[in-house]
C-alpha cells in the first residue's frame, strides 16, 4: 500500500466542482483523511479566488495509474488540457506524495509547490504533519512552521460534503 497526498483546488463553481472531485476521489480511495477547505486568491494570474484542500489515502494502485486517474477525473469535471498553468481551471488536482518517490515523470513528485504555496502546505499540515518530505528531510509541520510568504493569504471555508 502507497501512502498519496493529493491537493484539490478549483475557481471556476469551486464549491461545486470541488465537492465532485471529492466525492469522485473518496470512491477510488474510500478509507481517506481531507483536511479543511481554503479560499485562496489566484497565484500566478489575475483570476477569481480558489478553494483549495488536500487529501490523503492509502493506495494499491501505481504511481502511473494513479495519475491517469487524476487526469480523467479532472477531465470528468470540465478540466481542459489546454488550460495553461496559470489559469482559471474546473478541477485542478496534483499528486504531492506517492510514498517517498522522488521523480520527474509521470509527475513530478514530490510536488515543487508543497514548499512554495500557502494553499498546499497549510491542507498538507493539517492532516499529515509528521510526513517527511523526501527531498528536504524535514516534516511538514517543520516546514509549514518556517514557512514565510505574507503575500499569500488562506481563509478557511465552511464545506461539507452532501
Amino acid at each position: 500500500m502507497a501512502q498519496i497526498y493529493i491537493s484539490l483546488g478549483s475557481n471556476v463553481n469551486r464549491e461545486h466542482n470541488l465537492k465532485a472531485g471529492l466525492i469522485a476521489l473518496i470512491e477510488h480511495f474510500p478509507r481517506y483523511t481531507h483536511s479543511s477547505v481554503y479560499e485562496s486568491e489566484a497565484v500566478g494570474f489575475n483570476g477569481s479566488n480558489f478553494y483549495n484542500s488536500v487529501l490523503g489515502a492509502s493506495t494499491d494502485l501505481s504511481l502511473e495509474q494513479v495519475c491517469v486517474l487524476l487526469k480523467q477525473i479532472e477531465l470528468d469535471n470540465g478540466r481542459t488540457r489546454q488550460d495553461k498553468k496559470f489559469s482559471p481551471r474546473t478541477l485542478d488536482l496534483d499528486l504531492l506524495f506517492y510514498d517517498d518517490v522522488i521523480c520527474e515523470q509521470p509527475a513530478q513528485l514530490p510536488r515543487d509547490e508543497i514548499t512554495k504555496n500557502a494553499f498546499v502546505l497549510l491542507p498538507l499540515f493539517e492532516i499529515a504533519p509528521e510526513h517527511i518530505h523526501p527531498v528536504c528531510q524535514r516534516s511538514i509541520a517543520d516546514i509549514w512552521q518556517a514557512y514565510n510568504n505574507p503575500n499569500q493569504k488562506l481563509w478557511k471555508v465552511e464545506f461539507s460534503l452532501p
